[in-house]
């Protein structure tokens, strides 16, 4: 599986393209933009240099990563040889069912096509293809570099025999696989969504503030970083959208996103990516400082 292909070149794809080229995989980078492709490729490089200012990657080590990595904006030149599609694009369903028609269509018969869906259902993202058996969910968390979880899942159909070939390779990448099933949110987002919507529910409700919020869960239950900054850093408009997976799944009112969280889409206020979510973030910062909320 040495031929990798990762649709999207956002902040997932460019990580999940930045690992596999690290552990010795020629890969494809696709996307419709050439400027979002550029992006991503400094990205990549500045990651990189990171990894071998602490010594944890040589800079031999990073030349030879990044002339493993190609761009393409045509998808049919960037996948037409591809052992495994990885997609990353947007979290809407009507997008990856449309993304894998065409991967269906372009890519070799015995390609794997996974999706990096952090809850679309991927029985019904494998049921658009003429190949439901080699359709998987590659759940990275960000930022992938750093992060050692994967969280695989099975569709409905998947063969047996990918998902261990999936188990495999994500141990090539030094990352640990977990196997789930395919239900909405999986185990990721199905326990930590209705965690940071019961934050907001909390802000919203006036019990305590951005900051104390955080604070009780840092401290008192060892969490590297309080819901709400989670949030930010994940995007609340990402937070939403999953919530409104979970409550369209299982249709149960604990999973109804809180009207902040909804207003706070609405209005712009995405998080780390748009500079204010919970916190405010100066340009380019990864830090801020918690917004007062009445």
């Amino acid at each position: 599986m040495n031929r990798i292909s990762v649709i999207g070149a956002g902040t997932m794809g460019n990580g999940i393209a930045h690992v596999f080229a690290q552990f010795g995989h020629e890969v494809s980078l696709v996307d419709i933009s050439e400027t979002a492709l550029e992006q991503a490729v400094a990205t990549i490089s500045r990651n990189m240099d990171r990894q071998v200012s602490k010594g944890s990657l040589t800079e031999e080590a990073k030349t030879a990563a990044m002339s493993r990595i190609r761009t393409f904006t045509l998808l049919e030149e960037g996948v037409s040889n591809a052992n495994l599609v990885v997609e990353a694009a947007t979290e809407k369903e009507e997008v990856k069912h449309r993304i894998f028609r065409e991967l269906d269509r372009l890519t070799p018969p015995e390609c794997i096509l996974a999706t990096n869906t952090s809850s679309i259902p991927v029985t019904g993202i494998a049921a658009v293809t003429s190949r439901p058996d080699k359709v998987i969910g590659m759940h990275f968390m960000n930022p992938v570099p750093v992060m050692k979880l994967v969280e695989i899942i099975n569709g409905y159909a998947t063969d047996p025999k990918v998902t261990e070939t999936i188990v495999s390779l994500s141990q090539q990448l030094q990352k640990i696989p977990c196997v789930v099933n395919d239900y909405p949110g999986f185990i990721s987002n199905r326990i930590l969504m209705p965690m940071i919507n019961e934050a907001v529910y909390s802000l919203f409700e006036g019990v305590a503030g951005v900051e104390e919020i955080d604070t009780v869960m840092k401290l008192g239950m060892a969490h590297p970083m309080g819901p709400l900054q989670l949030a930010d850093f994940i995007g609340l408009d990402v937070c939403l959208s999953i919530l409104r997976v979970l409550q369209d799944g299982f249709g149960a009112p604990k999973y109804a996103p809180c009207p902040l969280l909804v207003n706070m889409v609405k209005a712009g206020k995405l998080g780390m990516k748009s500079g204010e979510g919970f916190y405010r973030y100066p340009e380019g910062a990864k830090t801020g400082t918690p917004v007062k909320f009445r």
